[in-house]
């Protein structure tokens, strides 16, 4: 007979839940696939502005909240085009600089609360931005330049420590 069976337990229960953690994950139990965002920002460009947004990391911009999305492009014909853009930072001897810079595209239409995005290839760029790969190859030149500013007004030091693949790609 067990006296504490009914006694409430203060342990609170434990959820599976996916960990982000910064620094090195060493162990190889659960978990082990973690990701490391900590040196991660999420950049919004709209036309010739562009502006930080970490809400966007977890689809939670200023531009996303209360838009129901679609994987159909048709369905948000009077859609304004937006990109997401992942910026990953990395330290190196002579500091910090801009590692991996990847966009993506999406189209919202805030009227209708609708929108257009492919979620799978938003996920597959921050991945690239995170392995330290440049593809910008989707905007045009009004969105380059708008990006190219904030980065180098952001921090100047960043900018010129980055290499000239990002330079080259925002040229």
């Amino acid at each position: 007979m067990d006296i504490n069976k009914d006694q409430p337990t203060d342990k609170p229960k434990k959820l599976n839940a996916l960990n982000i953690v910064s620094g090195k994950v060493e162990h190889r139990g659960f978990g082990a696939g973690s990701i490391d965002l900590s040196q991660l920002s999420s950049v919004i460009v709209d036309g010739d502005e562009a502006y930080l947004d970490m809400g966007a990391i977890h689809a939670k911009s200023k531009v996303e909240k209360g838009i129901k999305f679609s994987t159909n492009k048709e369905d948000v014909p009077n859609g304004h085009p937006y990109w997401i853009v992942w910026v990953a930072a990395d330290r190196n001897e002579a500091g910090m600089y801009y590692a991996g810079v990847t966009s993506c595209e999406m189209l919202v239409d805030s009227e209708a609360r609708r929108g257009w995005k492919i979620l799978a290839d938003h996920v597959n760029r921050l991945d690239y931005a995170l392995k330290r790969r440049f593809m910008l190859d989707n905007l045009g030149d009004r969105e380059k330049a708008a990006l190219k500013k904030l980065l180098m007004e952001h921090n100047p030091d960043m900018w010129n420590n980055s290499g000239d693949v990002l330079k080259e790609a925002l040229a």
